[in-house]
């Protein structure tokens, strides 16, 4: 796992979107796993900026999500397939057909998970997934004491989750209590994973996480099991990190040819 310390998530975007232009470059058609919420928004935005100045060329790139809402109406606002449609897929000049997603509205919710599990493996597999962390060390909605073997599901939010998420909506009573999403076993098979922290209220988790055991209770630790992780962080995540230090150095000392 490498840890990378940056001074803001504006400097964590920029480093980000420049290794996912590495990847396309290399690989135009690749699938890229995408998150949700406020904190990928700095790459999603610098990759836009790289689209609009002829740096990047995302017009092959597949696009996957992470997880999925239940129940929310086809459309609302805040499904997360209206979100990645809205923050990654249009902004990148791409379209429907190159978006791969779990059905919430299925009326089985187990099959269209098992479905998508599926799907995902005949894409070809996840080339970079995107991550962020929850304050309890979520990854993903596998909420803490899932299975780190457990594939796409349906999970039960936490309270804490879904007060988290309630900014997103009017209030606590409009955020779903269920959600798909990829599973910890089904995450791990993606080739690269890349973890984004930001903010001093993700500190803890990112600290046991990187630094504790690997532990159940902390889903974002099974990232420890994975031979391609990085966890990218700014000084606020990072302030809890016992080895910060050696962090900065290993990362200051790494070989140019190196990518992320």
């Amino acid at each position: 796992m490498e840890i990378v310390i940056v001074p803001d998530a504006s400097a964590a975007g920029e480093l980000i979107a420049a290794a996912i232009t590495d990847l396309l470059t290399d690989k135009p058609d690749a699938l890229l796993g995408v998150a949700t919420g406020s904190t990928p928004l700095p790459i999603y935005q610098s990759l836009a900026e790289r689209v609009r100045d002829g740096r990047l060329d995302a017009s092959r790139a597949r696009i996957c999500q992470l997880d999925e809402y239940v129940g929310l109406p086809a459309g609302h606002p805040e499904s997360y397939r209206s979100v990645v449609l809205r923050e990654v897929v249009e902004p990148l000049g791409l379209t429907e057909d190159s978006f791969l997603g779990p059905d919430g509205n299925a009326a089985d919710i187990a099959a269209a998970a098992t479905a998508y599990d599926r799907a995902l493996a005949e894409a070809g597999g996840v080339d970079l997934q995107l991550l962020g962390i929850g304050t309890d060390g979520h990854i993903g909605f596998n909420e803490p004491c899932s299975s780190l073997a457990s594939r796409t599901r349906i999970k039960t939010l936490t309270r804490q989750t879904r007060v988290d998420n309630a900014r997103f909506f009017d209030s606590i009573d409009e955020v779903p209590h269920h959600v798909i999403t990829q599973g910890i076993g089904t995450i791990l098979e993606a080739r690269h994973l890349v973890l984004l922290a930001t903010g001093e209220a993700k500190a803890e988790a990112v600290a046991l996480a990187v630094e504790g055991p690997l532990a159940a209770a902390v889903p974002a630790s099974a990232l420890q099991l994975h031979p391609h992780a990085t966890v990218v962080v700014d000084e606020a995540a990072a302030s809890r990190l016992r080895l910060a230090d050696y962090f900065r150095d290993t990362y200051a000392a790494k070989p140019a040819w190196q990518k992320l």
